[in-house]
């Protein structure tokens, strides 16, 4: 089985997540692998820019779909 555990949290009883940080990390690399290459063709002309657009998935999806399942 494969999945991420975050435990020691205290959003749920139990102390322990599994399917939230899991799906973060699915949502994750799929946003990466549509982003990272737009990224890098961005930061060739805007260095910020493409430093934005390279960090977004892990500055904001993962955070956000992670959050979301309290379990």
């Amino acid at each position: 089985m494969v999945g991420c555990v975050e435990c020691g949290t205290r959003r749920n009883p139990c102390r322990c997540r599994v399917f939230g940080p899991t799906l973060g990390c699915v949502a994750f690399c799929v946003a990466a692998v549509v982003e990272w290459p737009i990224g890098a063709v961005v930061y060739i002309f805007k260095h910020m820019k493409g430093k934005r657009i390279m960090g977004h998935p892990a500055r904001v999806v993962y955070p956000k779909v992670s959050n979301c399942m309290p379990i």
